[in-house]
């Protein structure tokens, strides 16, 4: 890709980010989801951590950099929409650690990444808020407008439902100088709404099961919408469940999807 195609890929990932008129992108595990994705109408591509992993047999934050940089260049040389990485905590607590990530993101063809500030790992907690905007910060520096910069403030997937705590999180990530903002786990409108009242750049929100679906999603004011690893463990489940038919003597009840499957693959 030339960096003037890179460029453009950035300027029209950006654009899409409409408050009210939320950009729908789903997260694909592989290049080929990415294209199915695409062929069905998405304007935009994020990848999926989770979803990743699950492809390497690994469980999420096991993957390292260079594994998860590879990934999403092979994502965003497969389609001709803008292409976001989830890239975890940086791959690094120093802020010079995240902006190296950031720095190859950039290298890498993506339009854009998002840095969330939990430290990784099974026994891993939240940054402490200061160094948390150090580490935005030095990521929008990295980034130098090459790409769009979402911070991620990850406590409601970590046991933390403060919501103030949230919102003064966004809100120091929206000073360092962060594109888009993003607390995943939100399940409650009214939440949604509270933080979406005291924040001044677009913000993604996490499709949630039992929370607002996508046209309330818009009504309150989102900007762009995700899936995370819903998709990708959603087809993990479609595929155990067919082979269990299986192996109990069931008659399949897969041939639809894989009848839809191909036609999609075949439109490519």
């Amino acid at each position: 890709m030339t960096a003037a195609a890179a460029a453009a890929r950035v300027e029209r990932f950006r654009a899409l980010h409409r408050p009210g008129a939320p950009l729908i992108m789903p997260n694909a595990w592989d290049a080929g989801t990415a294209r199915v994705l695409v062929a069905v109408g998405c304007q935009a591509v994020g990848t999926t951590s989770a979803g990743f992993a699950g492809t390497l047999g690994r469980l999420d934050q096991s993957v390292t950099r260079e594994e998860t940089l590879g990934h999403a260049a092979a994502l965003a040389a497969a389609v001709g929409v803008p292409v976001s990485a989830d890239l975890e905590n940086g791959f690094g607590t120093e802020p010079a650690e995240v902006a190296a990530t950031v720095r190859a993101a950039v290298g890498a063809g993506l339009a854009g990444c998002s840095i969330e500030d939990f430290t990784g790992g099974r026994q891993g907690s939240i940054h402490e808020v200061g160094l948390a905007t150090e580490r935005i910060a030095a990521a929008v520096e990295a980034a130098a407008g090459r790409l769009v910069l979402t911070a991620r403030a990850e406590n409601h997937l970590h046991g933390r439902d403060d919501l103030a705590d949230t919102i003064v999180r966004l809100q120091r990530y929206q000073q360092a100088g962060a594109d888009v903002l993003y607390a995943p786990g939100l399940r409650r409108a009214q939440d949604i709404r509270s933080l979406l009242a005291e924040l001044d750049r677009p913000v993604n929100v996490l499709l949630m099961p039992g929370g607002p679906g996508v046209a309330e999603l818009a009504e309150l004011g989102a900007a762009r919408i995700s899936t995370g690893g819903a998709l990708a463990f959603a087809a993990l489940g479609a595929l155990g469940r067919s082979v269990r038919e299986l192996l109990g003597g069931s008659a399949p009840s897969f041939w639809p999807d894989a009848g839809e499957g191909r036609e999609i693959v075949r439109s490519w």
